[in-house]
């Protein structure tokens, strides 16, 4: 049980201002600096490779991914890792973003006199502009707070809360630099279903004829057997050339049946069968074939090559 004595509510409501006020203040360290450091980043013909260590090694991270995710090519580097070999990943043309509040994590510092050597342009993301790290960096991104969240000060909460923030502010910022769109994202995402929709075509997800072509003269109970072997609740009709006549779904038998009762053994799939069906290119997007399916108000399209059936495509494929 938790302390009934302790104002819970309180301590909540004071960490989350104290960190939403450490994002506010970032806002006044939007200025050439960070204009120069972002123009620098835009040319960079290499990688960002996001350096840090402990928590702010955790944030470094997520903010490479980030990074990467958007249309920047960049990885995170453990400095103890990169220390004892992991160096020989960054390349002259790559910029290494180093990230350490107080900008006297050692194990961040160390790296500095090989990435001097090997020209690298150096940007710290600092709390300490004085710090050693911001002295020997080619640009600032200053992330200081006034106080950490922390009652002790003495846990990372406003700074790592503060980093991130800037990474996100780096990361967008170039983003819209590049000109990144919609479909640069679905590249990079194309397990997700932004990625699906953007990136999948036709071919990729319909159903094979196999089973549901039948002939025009094909006998009413045969079409049925057809309709429930395909399981796509229809069956097209086609010419030897696999031009499409029409198709038969299940309203249509329905409704024969219910119309030719007394002469159901003569009807066959002529008599059956919707001319017109819609259809849809087997190169074409997934997504262009959903709207189409949804301004129709239907669930399947009839998938051609050339005008020639090859499938079924159903909305919820």
């Amino acid at each position: 049980m938790l302390n009934q004595n302790k104002d819970f509510i309180a301590t909540a409501k004071r960490v989350i201002k104290t960190e939403a006020d450490a994002i506010q203040a970032l806002t006044e360290r939007i200025d050439q600096a960070f204009l120069e450091c972002m123009q620098s980043l835009y040319k960079c013909q290499g990688k960002i490779i996001v350096c840090g260590m402990g928590k702010s090694g955790i944030i470094g991270s997520k903010i490479a991914a980030t990074l990467s995710s958007v249309g920047t090519p960049s990885f995170f580097m453990h400095p103890g890792e990169a220390y004892h070999g992991d160096l020989g990943m960054v390349e002259a043309k790559d910029i290494v973003l180093l990230i350490s509040n107080g900008g006297e994590s050692e194990d961040v510092l160390r790296l500095l006199p090989y990435l001097k050597s090997n020209k690298n342009t150096i940007v710290a993301m600092t709390g300490k502009k004085n710090s050693t790290l911001a002295r020997a960096a080619d640009h600032i991104l200053d992330i200081s707070v006034k106080e950490e969240a922390c009652p002790l000060q003495l846990a990372p909460t406003s700074s790592t809360t503060a980093t991130l923030v800037m990474g996100d502010v780096v990361a967008v910022t170039l983003m819209e630099a590049r000109g990144f769109k919609e479909e640069h994202y679905a590249r990079f995402h194309p397990g997700g279903s932004l990625g699906r929709r953007l990136l999948t075509r036709v071919r990729d997800v319909m159903k094979k004829h196999e089973g549901l072509k039948i002939k025009a003269h094909t006998p009413i109970f045969e079409a049925i057997s057809a309709i429930t072997q395909g399981r796509c609740g229809l069956a097209v009709v086609t010419d030897d050339d696999d031009q499409v006549l029409g198709v038969i779904t299940d309203g249509d038998v329905r409704r024969v049946l219910e119309r030719e009762q007394d002469n159901i053994q003569n009807i066959q799939a002529k008599d059956m069968m919707t001319l017109n069906p819609q259809t849809i290119d087997f190169d074409e997007m997934i997504v262009v074939a959903e709207e189409k399916m949804r301004i129709k108000k239907i669930t399947s399209l009839l998938v051609c090559d050339q005008s020639r059936f090859v499938g079924v495509v159903e909305l919820y494929d």
